[in-house]
């Protein structure tokens, strides 16, 4: 018989990997798009003030900032398949029991417990991207990735505000969500692998041509071994100033934009629920433009310091500008289209996934991805307590959005400080 093998075609079932991370990433943000859809019912349930608003909407960061790091660890040592099928289940849960509050104080607490179970899953796509991709594929996973948040966050809102309609309660909604999301613990464990060879869907060709996009890496690690975090701590401030600056406008925006949208454009719940999907639509097509246009500069010849710089710098200077012109804005149809054009650039700042599998050993992947999402999710703690403190003592979001613009700036300066010429950290092996 022929020995063909060769000739073997490498298979592609990595991409069916980010395609499952691009669901569950999806799911993770309806989960969480969910309360801020609800708000303006449970406010009137519980007579919550602004202030008390902003906190339970922050309360879900207070843990997921906390476990980023030990989050990042777990994803090092026990692999990524363990870490998200756990994660599924209890965030699950969590959202689940949220439906039977009976005060704020209820909320934050079950709030709490989501953001523990959620914090492995956003860091475990930079793991997967090390281990599942090229060097020059690893723009298009992350942003693979990524974009099933804002397309969470779009059909999140549609379904989650049709829930409450459909049901006239909001409680139903979240335990339905929850329940839906425990189911999907079992697709994880079915599906996801912590390495290409560890599948029966990955033919040898595939694992090859792998190994063979990160053959410089891999010697690295071969002869060397990590120091620290891999990369510098100057590098580490700058990718966490960058993406936490990035995270004050998103998670701005996916916290209080449906009340922007009601007390400021005087839309009603169903408006709110197709404005949300539209702007945040938007924001999944520039996730994904984004990267596979840095991925097609790469092939190019173009480095990555380039690239990234320039995509990511246009990005925060259309929001700067789009944040500074929304105050003067009255007409809720030009508000919403330009709050969808300002997600489209905004979102090219899915690319910072893409930023620990680029620059860190790894061995280090899941940490520096940790530290940079605990950045990011210090951002989430304070920006709803921030905007509902600005709300109470100004009564406007004009504040709001200017505040919105500065984070825009100085999220474009965070990225402009790292060099991603840079080579990892390591120290000779004795």
């Amino acid at each position: 018989m022929k020995n063909t093998s060769y000739q073997q075609k490498p298979t592609a079932f990595r991409w069916v990997i980010f395609t499952v991370m691009f669901f569950l990433l999806a799911v993770n943000l309806m989960d969480r798009i969910t309360l801020s859809i609800g708000m303006p019912y449970i406010k009137e349930e519980f007579n919550l003030s602004p202030t008390m608003q902003g906190l339970i909407l922050s309360s879900f960061f207070w843990s997921y900032a906390l476990l980023q790091v030990p989050g990042g660890w777990l994803l090092d040592k026990y692999g990524p398949r363990k870490v998200i099928t756990g994660a599924l289940l209890g965030w699950g849960f969590f959202q689940a029991i949220i439906g039977f509050a009976t005060s704020g104080m209820h909320m934050i607490l079950a709030r709490i417990g989501l953001g523990a179970a959620e914090s492995p899953v956003s860091p475990s796509g930079a793991k997967l991207s090390s281990t599942w991709l090229t060097s020059q594929e690893r723009g298009r996973g992350a942003v693979i990735m990524d974009s099933g948040s804002p397309l969470g966050v779009a059909v999140g809102g549609i379904l989650v505000a049709n829930l409450i309609i459909w049901f006239d309660s909001w409680r139903l909604a979240f335990i339905i969500v929850g329940i839906f999301t425990m189911s999907l613990g079992f697709l994880a464990w079915l599906i996801l692998r912590d390495k290409p060879s560890q599948h029966s869907r990955v033919n040898q060709a595939e694992c090859d041509y792998i190994e063979q996009g990160n053959s410089v890496s891999l010697n690295d690690v071969a002869e060397s071994k990590t120091q620290g975090l891999g990369i510098s701590w100057f590098m580490m401030w700058a990718i966490m100033i960058g993406r936490a600056s990035w995270g004050m406008v998103y998670w701005g925006l996916l916290t209080w934009g449906p009340n922007y949208l009601a007390q400021a454009q005087g839309l009603d719940l169903k408006a709110i629920g197709n404005s949300t999907f539209l702007i945040f639509i938007l924001g999944t097509a520039g996730c994904l433009f984004s990267g596979f246009f840095v991925d097609f500069l790469v092939k190019k010849g173009i480095s990555h310091n380039i690239a990234l710089k320039s995509l990511l710098s246009l990005s925060g200077i259309v929001g700067l500008c789009v944040f500074m012109m929304l105050p003067s804005i009255t007409d809720p149809d030009s508000a919403v289209w330009l709050l969808g054009i300002a997600a489209f650039f905004m979102m090219f700042g899915s690319l910072y996934w893409s930023f620990p599998a680029i620059l860190a050993p790894k061995d280090r992947v899941g940490l520096v991805g940790g530290f940079m999402n605990m950045a990011n999710s210090c951002a989430g703690i304070l920006v709803p307590i921030l905007v509902g403190v600005i709300l109470e003592y100004t009564g406007s979001f004009s504040g709001v959005l200017t505040y919105f613009g500065i984070c825009a700036g100085f999220y474009i300066l965070g990225t402009l400080c790292i060099n991603f010429n840079k080579v990892p950290v390591l120290s000779p092996t004795k």
